[in-house]
């Protein structure tokens, strides 16, 4: 058993980038290495010594990009986190786990109807959890919501990070979509950190038909042998044209135009456009991915089409044991798409995934 701490070695996020929009100027965002204490435990609470962290398109978007955090600066980023816990709960003590990204309150209304993924007193590590998050030596957490890591085989600890959002929200989003096997499905940003567990998950559900839609073709390359059976290049095309290309995959392998389920991953314009082209008689449109573009679209085809548009946030923390056993079995695989760098790296990472997307999803390991 790891020693516990007096003090929680972290890289917090002193300051957001910024611009001023009066002179356009742009203040460089800042992450500092520093030490916090380690708080009291209230009952039911653990201290996780953390494994690894997973760099989420949230987390750019948190430090780069002006999305708002409920806490804020200075804090530590990070919500996708593997560990061990190592103070607190009796219960607890020595287990390998997964910290879900959403915890919910368990007392609200929609956590008492089932919508606990979205309840409004969540917390969230490197959002809503006072100061802490998962790009530390440890973070306290409460243990309601844990998920245990039992028979991991020869899979490091740290790569189960992912589990935790990039893999458990096509989970939570499929759930939303009511998919059944047999339906035919299209995921718009299948080549993302999130679309490539998207690609994965329904298919392991029993999707029927799985279509990708990204710009990086070595990457759509490897879709194609985890959970796609075709893919689209969408470099310099337009929704349109990306619409027709589809139309005529769907009618040369005798594919129907209706009821199609679209999981929409990027959160950019370009991928939500081409979404909502797609978009046609009785179907489905599942929006996953994050942005703050605005986008059109004539609402009253919905109503022609009888079609749908839904939202979906996170994923439920009764889920994840569901997801954990579907990387166990190798129903979805994670070792392909994950990428251990040391924590000390973290500034070069980050600057590096927010100009270019990666190859696979960044795991950092602390090395403090």
């Amino acid at each position: 058993m790891a020693a516990v701490p007096d003090k929680i070695q972290t890289w917090q996020m002193v300051q957001p980038t910024s611009k001023d929009r009066e002179t356009g100027e742009v203040t460089q965002g800042k992450l500092e290495k520093t030490e916090v204490p380690v708080p009291e435990l209230a009952p039911g609470d653990v201290l996780v010594e953390v494994a690894g962290c997973g760099v989420c398109h949230t987390d750019l978007g948190y430090f780069y990009d002006g999305v708002p955090t409920v806490s804020k600066p200075p804090l530590t980023l990070g919500h996708e986190i593997s560990g061990t816990v190592v103070a607190g709960d009796e219960s607890w003590m020595g287990k390998e786990v997964i910290i879900p990204a959403v915890m919910p309150c368990r007392k609200c209304m929609l956590c008492k109807t089932g919508r606990g993924n979205r309840c409004l007193a969540q917390k969230m590590p490197g959002n809503s959890l006072g100061l802490y998050g998962g790009f530390s030596s440890h973070i306290p957490v409460p243990s309601v919501d844990l998920c245990e890591i039992k028979d991991r085989g020869d899979i490091p600890l740290s790569h189960f990070a992912v589990v935790a959002d990039a893999a458990t929200t096509p989970y939570q989003a499929a759930k939303r979509a009511d998919l059944q096997p047999g339906d035919n499905v299209v995921v718009v940003g299948i080549t993302g950190g999130v679309g490539q567990y998207m690609g994965q998950t329904v298919k392991a559900l029993g999707a029927k038909t799985v279509i990708g839609i990204a710009r990086n073709q070595e990457k759509l390359d490897r879709a194609l042998k985890f959970g796609a059976d075709f893919c689209i290049n969408s470099t310099d095309k337009d929704a349109r044209a990306v619409s027709k290309e589809f139309r005529g995959y769907c009618k040369e392998n005798g594919l129907p135009n209706t009821g199609w389920k679209i999981f929409e991953v990027t959160g950019v314009k370009p991928g939500q456009e081409i979404a909502l082209a797609l978009l046609g008689f009785t179907g489905k449109l599942i929006v996953v991915g994050f942005g703050l573009a605005k986008t059109e679209y004539g609402i009253g085809r919905l109503m022609a089409f009888d079609a749908e548009i839904i939202g979906t946030w996170g994923c439920l923390p009764e889920y994840y044991p569901i997801v954990l056993g579907m990387v166990l079995s190798g129903s979805i695989n994670m070792e392909e798409f994950v990428e251990i760098r040391p924590m000390s790296t973290i500034a070069d990472t980050f600057a590096e995934a927010h100009k270019t997307p990666p190859m696979k999803r960044i795991v950092l390991t602390p090395d403090f």
